[in-house]
């Protein structure tokens, strides 16, 4: 089946797919995209929802305006079943890779890859990402032996995870195109680590119950 640029191939289980369909409506609603969904044990527990605009950037108030918006709607549903900490957050600079588009965007610039479908007997890869090839992403690996294909060749519909590796040009190019934070001392060029707009916490209440 062929996959859309704005189509998640990588999707959550559990308690986070539960989230991801109730808050990913309301976040399309308002011009974002969900990226990821993800509870932890953080805190007590934590749902950190990350989104997105369509270009890649996600300020503090976008961060503030989804968590007033996907907030009644968890609170009506309930999908947790427990008090938590609700967190909205951009992707960050080395980011999750979950629509083909975001390999066509990232293309020249590393990658960790996990599949859910060994490949070669192998399912971690790491590389330069080369583009997308009809429903595969290409891969160029740096550890292959002399006289081995270099390019691997990794179908889009097999991924279990894939995210950026944070390098200065990486770094470089997320300020570039305005998806990053300037670093504190203002040089675009000097090393940073994966800072993001400082998310937006929301400590939420299961509801009571009422005594019969």
């Amino acid at each position: 089946m062929a996959h859309g640029t704005n189509e998640r191939l990588i999707t959550e289980t559990g308690v986070a797919a539960r989230v991801a369909t109730i808050v990913e409506p309301v976040i399309d609603d308002l011009g974002f995209r969900l990226v990821r969904v993800k509870v932890s044990g953080q805190n007590g527990c934590t749902v950190q929802i990350m989104a997105e605009r369509e270009d890649g950037t996600m300020t503090v108030e976008d961060c503030e305006a989804v968590s007033r918006s996907v907030s009644p709607a968890l609170d009506l549903e309930d999908p947790v079943g427990r008090a938590y900490y609700l967190e909205l957050s951009s992707p960050g600079i080395d980011r999750p890779l979950v629509r083909r588009q975001d390999f066509e965007r990232w293309a020249g610039h590393e990658a960790k890859i996990e599949m859910a479908v060994p490949v070669a007997a192998r399912k971690r890869f790491r590389g330069l990402i080369r583009g997308v090839e009809g429903e595969a992403v290409v891969l160029e690996l740096p550890d292959v032996q002399e006289g081995e294909e270099p390019l691997a060749r990794l179908r889009l519909a097999d991924l279990a995870d894939a995210r950026l590796v944070l390098t200065d040009a990486l770094v470089r190019e997320s300020l570039r195109r305005g998806s990053a934070p300037q670093p504190a001392d203002g040089d675009p060029s000097a090393p940073s680590d994966s800072r993001k707009p400082a998310p937006k916490w929301t400590p939420r209440v299961k509801r009571q119950d009422k005594a019969l």
